[in-house]
Parts: structure tokens; sequence; C-alpha cells
């Protein structure tokens, strides 16, 4: 059966939320928007292509930073509502240098940083 990005089911914005995950480690990376256009751009490049919300544009992940990422696997949940996309991920994948954009976590109350920025790499 082949795969029809129309066929998924978007926000009242045309958007989809994404989560990307390390293909090797499963350690989720990041969660940005797609919309119908660059699902079909990542899909047919291999680069995994965002819709950057507040830039209202495209955004290349890694195109100015070179901390890309390449789809190795792009899946929908049952919902068709949301994706996992298995990414190799070259450098940080969070704009503040670190691995994974989710390096905040609540702990009896209190919000901990539990990852520092990665050494000599260039911010996301």
């Amino acid at each position: 059966m082949s795969f029809d990005p129309a066929t998924l089911t978007y926000n009242d914005a045309g958007l989809i939320p994404a989560i990307a995950q390390d293909a090797q480690s499963g350690e989720v990376l990041m969660m940005a928007w797609m919309n119908a256009e660059s699902v079909a751009k990542t899909l047919e490049t291999g680069q995994v292509t965002y819709w950057s919300r507040s830039r209202q544009e495209f955004w290349v992940k890694g195109a100015t930073s070179g901390n890309t990422q390449t789809l190795v696997d792009f899946r929908v949940d049952c919902d068709r509502d949301c994706l996992l996309l298995e990414v190799d991920q070259a450098g940080p994948a969070c704009h503040t240098g670190r691995r994974t954009c989710f390096y905040t976590a609540v702990r009896n109350g209190e919000e901990v940083e539990i990852e520092m920025p990665m050494a000599d790499q260039p911010s996301a």
C-alpha cells in the first residue's frame, strides 16, 4: 500500500507533531512540527524537514548548524495524528547545544537539568 501524507490527521494549522528518536539508542531527541509538504520532502530526500511555526518556513534540520537528522525509519501512530522519526543524529539535536531537548527533569517538585551542552559542538 503506498503512503500519502494527506491521509495523516493534521491540526487546525495543518501541522502534525513529529518526535525524533535516535535510531541506535532509542533516546528521544526532540519534538517539532511537520506539514504535509515537509513530510513529503523528508521522505523524498531522507533529510528530516520540519515546519518552523515561528519563521513560517521549512526547516531542514542541520542545514545551517551541520547537526543533521538523517531519516532511518518513518512511523505513523495508530490515530495517524503523530509521527515517530527514527534518525541518525549528527551533533546536538537541541538548539541549546545538548544532545536532546528533554534535558530538564522534574524531581521531587523541582526542575533539575540532567544534561549539559555537548562540548565543542555548534548549537542546533
